[in-house]
């Protein structure tokens, strides 16, 4: 436990993965912390991934053992558990696990993700990945020509109704309140699809189906009328919720709890960096996500030469 790393990488999803991937090939010492015995992180609840490049249609959970195997392969150093304490503002950073221990390490690659917020509404859990989704750009392609809803009254989920109604027949958006809190330009090319239809003052209380998404029962807040309106799909947007409560301490954070990094992954702690989901970034996908942990390595590899 005495041992310094050039690097400890905090999270197994695609961009600690990949982190992990190429700082192995820069021949740093590092080891990768991940909280569950089974790496990748909100991909292996994917059912299909169908735009990461090189691999059409393969299972969210084939594609992280992919990226596991490859780790592995390199002799990555993995080790379960939980970060529950820290020391990062020393040039010597500290990491304590769940278990006691502490690992010692140069440099630290945070890289836990995050997760969609979620309705907590029955069926929800069921469906996911089976017509619930959290993420259009990902899974719009496999309703073409059907009939989706999309949950929510943001930048996102009006964006995501947009997106949809290029691929779909018809679209649903549902909003609990009666106008969007989305950018007015957005807004104004919602209105103007024909295939796209408003539920105001709604919210979804049952997902129902028997292998996947049929229908949703759908109450209106002010009447507490409660109709059904069938569907083979619901994008839910209604918010995301980075995995970085446990750091903002001492790691700057946007108002909605992403750590501030750009392409570089610096954080303002020199010698941590943020990558994938977690940092403040446009588009959170698998393939930004990997992206980032080269991105991180690469001005780790700095960092170290520099200090």
């Amino acid at each position: 436990m005495n041992m310094v790393y050039d690097v400890i990488i905090i999270g197994s999803g695609p961009a600690g993965l990949a982190a992990a991937i190429y700082a192995q090939r820069a021949e740093l010492n590092c080891i990768v912390i991940e909280k569950n015995v089974i790496s990748g992180g909100q991909i292996i609840n994917t059912y299909e991934v169908d735009n990461y490049p090189g691999t059409p249609g393969i299972s969210g959970f084939d594609l992280s053992t992919k990226f596991r195997e490859h780790c592995e392969k390199l002799n990555t150093k993995f080790i379960t558990g939980e970060v529950t304490d820290f020391r990062l503002d020393n040039e010597i950073k500290v990491i304590t696990l769940d278990d006691g221990n502490e690992y010692r390490s140069k440099t630290v690659v945070i890289a836990t993700g995050g997760q969609p917020r979620r309705l907590g509404v029955e069926g929800e859990d069921k469906f996911s990945g089976l017509g619930v989704s959290y993420c259009a750009t990902c899974d719009g392609a496999f309703f073409k020509n059907k009939t989706v809803a999309v949950v929510g009254g943001g930048d996102v989920a009006v964006e995501d109704a947009i997106f949809l109604s290029r691929l779909c027949e018809k679209v649903y958006i549902i909003h609990r309140r009666d106008q969007f809190r989305a950018a007015k330009s957005s807004v104004n090319k919602l209105m103007a699809l024909e295939n796209v239809t408003i539920l105001w003052d709604s919210v979804v209380e049952k997902i129902n189906g028997t292998e996947t998404v049929e229908s949703l029962d759908i109450k209106n807040v002010k009447t507490g009328e409660i109709s059904n309106v069938e569907v083979a799909g619901v994008f839910i947007a209604v918010g995301y919720i980075p995995n970085s409560h446990i750091f903002n301490k001492i790691v700057a954070t946007d108002e909605y709890g992403y750590i501030i990094a750009g392409e570089n992954c610096e954080t303002n702690v020199p010698g941590v960096f943020a990558a994938g989901d977690i940092r403040t970034k446009e588009l959170r996908q698998i393939i930004t996500a990997a992206s980032d942990g080269a991105n991180a390595i690469t001005a780790v590899e700095k960092y170290l030469n520099n200090n």
